[in-house]
């Protein structure tokens, strides 16, 4: 199987989103998104910015890896009586048989900056989007120091290292690096921008729960806690992971409430 595939399947990120929607709903409220624009949410799990962009009004094409979170994106859509979105299957760096120029927006939060083979990830873009229409990213940065960067960054010191060629995701969150790729697809510099934004993450239990959601149903980690068990260190991660989350929680003792700063980026395509 895909190994990305198989990363974004194992799990249940489902479990994770529903901590993440009411920041997802907020996301596209800042967008600009009209009632009957073509959107494509490319890395789109189950919908956390998808189902919003809909209900918005819009036409949108929810694409993912994980048969799995497509499967929950399509469930979620029937039981909001949407009619005007669809989750199918699809990798962010070959988006086969979806035509050039078709989408007034390509939206891809903390989805697509996954996909392995980035610089055709950016092509795979801007060759969807309509002239004149617009690409947003939400990408994790690497060395920040809250939640998500500190998260992969610990899962990362417990795990085996990458094989060789591999390319971090976290790249996508360099400015120089992101504009470096969009521009190779063929965008102007000058139609490139950035912002820093936050995600929250709220979760009605305290942060030892909330780290438990992350160890049994987010990949990432998951992976992290296999690996970690085979040398013994499995305690010391989650300790460490309990530490960071009660650390960075502003929320009282019984629930999770943690700010996360991302990347957002915006591409013009004239």
């Amino acid at each position: 199987m895909n190994p990305n595939k198989a990363l974004w399947e194992k799990g249940d990120f489902t479990r994770i989103a529903q901590g993440m929607r009411d920041s997802g709903a907020a996301f596209v409220g800042s967008l600009g998104i009209k009632r009957g624009d073509e959107v494509m949410d490319l890395g789109c799990g189950d919908g956390t910015t998808a189902i919003p962009e809909a209900m918005l009004g819009a036409e949108v094409l929810g694409v993912d890896i994980a048969a799995n979170l497509v499967a929950a994106g399509n469930a979620r859509a029937t039981a909001e009586g949407l009619n005007n979105i669809r989750f199918q299957e699809g990798d962010a760096s070959d988006l086969a048989g979806i035509e050039d120029g078709r989408f007034d927006w390509v939206v891809s939060v903390f989805g697509a900056m996954f996909a392995p083979r980035p610089d055709d990830v950016a092509k795979e873009m801007v060759r969807v989007t309509r002239p004149g229409g617009t690409i947003i990213m939400g990408n994790w940065i690497p060395g920040d120091p809250t939640l998500v960067a500190q998260i992969l960054k610990t899962s990362a010191a417990y795990s085996p290292p990458p094989p060789e060629g591999f390319v971090s995701p976290m790249l996508w969150g360099q400015e120089d690096k992101v504009a470096e790729r969009f521009v190779g697809a063929g965008v102007d510099r000058e139609r490139i921008s950035f912002q820093r934004d936050t995600f929250r993450f709220n979760f009605a239990g305290p942060p030892a729960e909330a780290v438990d959601l992350f160890r049994h149903y987010y990949g990432p980690t998951m992976n992290a806690f296999d690996a970690a068990a085979k040398d013994g260190r499995e305690e010391a991660l989650h300790d460490e992971l309990v530490a960071l989350f009660t650390r960075q929680n502003e929320g009282d003792a019984g629930r999770t409430h943690i700010p996360a700063t991302f990347l957002r980026v915006t591409v013009k395509k004239g």
